[in-house]
C-alpha cells in the first residue's frame, strides 16, 4: 500500500482560521438518570493529532456524537472551528471514519467513492482521494472482495472527499497489517502538518503513544488525564531510576520526596518515584552512583491506573 507524499492542504473554515478545531466547555449529557458525560472541558488546536481513549462506557462515543452534532449537550457548549457542530458539518468542514457500516458491498471501490461524492456540492476529485488513501489499485474491486483493512482505507477516502478541516477516526487501522498502519499514520502526520486536525479513538494503545501529539483519557464521563504519551505515563505510574550503586543507603533514598519504593539488586538500585529528576540529582550529587537509566511504565498500565477508579 502506498500513499501520496503530500495530501491536499485542509481547507480552512471561513472566518475561523484562529479558532480552536474543537472546544467543549462544561459539557454534560444525561439520558434520563444516566450521566454519560459529567462535565468535560476540552480544546483541540488546528493541526493537532489527538488520541481519545477510555474504557467501554466511559463517554467517548457520546462526546464524539456531540462534536459531530448528532446530539446536543444537556448543559455546556460545543463548538467546531468556531461554529455550532451542525453548521461545521453543513459546510463540509468535518468528516468521520467509523469502524463499521456505510458501505454497499455490490459496488466497486471507485463507484462507492463516486456515489459519495455525488452527495456533496463541492468535493475533491475521486481519483485524488483514491490516491491519497492508497487504494487506486483497488478501484475496480467490489467492496465485498476487499479485506477489512482495505474497507477501512475506503472509508478514509470517502472522508477526504470534502477536504475536511477536522477528521474523526474510530479505530482507523482495524484490519491493517503493521506496514499498512505505519504508512497510514505517516500520511496522517503529513496531512496534520498542513493544518488538518485529527481526533481518533483506538484500542491500539501503542498506536496512540507513537502517533498522537496528545492523549486524552476519559473515564466515567470525565477527562482524567490530558497530555503527551510520556506525560500520561509519568502521571499515572511514575518512573524508575536505575543506577549502579554498591551499598546503597536505601533509607535515605526512601525519604526523598516522591519515592514510592526502593529495590536493591546486587550492585544496582532501582528507585520507583513520581519525581525522577529529583532522584537523579540526588544520586549524581550525593552518592557515587553511575550508569543512571530512567524508564517509564507503559501506556497500558497508565490507562488502567487512570481509568479504573475515576468517579
Amino acid at each position: 500500500m502506498t500513499f501520496t507524499d503530500t495530501l491536499t492542504t485542509a481547507r480552512p473554515a471561513t472566518g475561523t482560521a484562529h479558532a480552536p478545531a474543537v472546544r467543549l466547555a462544561g459539557v454534560t449529557k444525561h439520558f434520563g438518570d444516566v450521566q454519560a458525560v459529567r462535565g468535560i472541558d476540552l480544546e483541540l488546536q488546528q493541526g493537532e493529532i489527538v488520541a481519545f481513549l477510555g474504557p467501554n462506557g466511559a463517554g467517548k462515543t457520546t462526546t464524539i456524537d456531540m462534536i459531530l452534532g448528532l446530539t446536543r449537550p444537556t448543559t455546556g457548549t460545543a463548538q467546531v472551528l468556531g461554529l455550532e457542530p451542525r453548521q461545521a458539518i453543513a459546510r463540509g468542514l468535518v468528516s468521520a471514519v467509523m469502524q463499521t457500516g456505510g458501505l454497499l458491498k455490490d459496488l466497486t471501490v471507485r463507484e462507492t467513492v463516486a456515489y459519495t461524492a455525488s452527495l456533496f456540492a463541492d468535493t475533491r476529485p475521486v481519483a485524488e482521494v483514491l490516491s491519497d488513501a492508497g487504494i487506486t489499485e483497488l478501484a475496480d474491486r467490489k467492496v465485498a472482495k476487499c479485506s477489512g483493512g482495505e474497507q477501512q482505507r475506503l472509508r478514509f477516502a470517502m472522508a477526504l472527499l470534502s477536504d475536511p478541516a477536522l477528521l474523526l477516526l474510530d479505530e482507523p487501522t482495524t484490519g491493517m497489517d503493521v506496514e499498512g498502519r505505519r504508512t497510514f499514520w505517516s500520511a496522517i502526520r503529513r496531512d496534520a502538518e498542513h493544518g488538518r486536525t485529527v481526533l481518533f479513538a483506538t484500542h491500539y494503545l501503542e498506536e496512540a503513544d507513537q502517533y498522537a501529539d496528545r492523549i486524552v483519557l476519559i473515564s466515567h464521563g470525565r477527562i482524567v488525564a490530558d497530555g503527551t504519551g510520556s506525560q500520561i505515563k509519568a502521571l499515572a505510574s511514575g518512573r524508575t531510576v536505575r543506577a549502579t550503586l554498591p551499598e546503597a543507603d536505601t533509607d535515605a533514598l526512601t525519604r526523598l520526596a516522591g519515592v514510592t519504593g526502593v529495590e536493591v539488586r546486587g550492585d544496582s538500585v532501582l528507585v520507583h518515584t513520581r519525581d525522577s529528576d529529583a532522584v537523579a540529582r540526588h544520586l549524581l550529587t550525593h552518592t557515587p552512583a553511575r550508569d543512571l537509566e530512567i524508564t517509564s511504565h507503559g501506556l497500558e498500565e497508565a490507562f488502567i491506573n487512570l481509568t479504573g477508579d475515576a468517579r
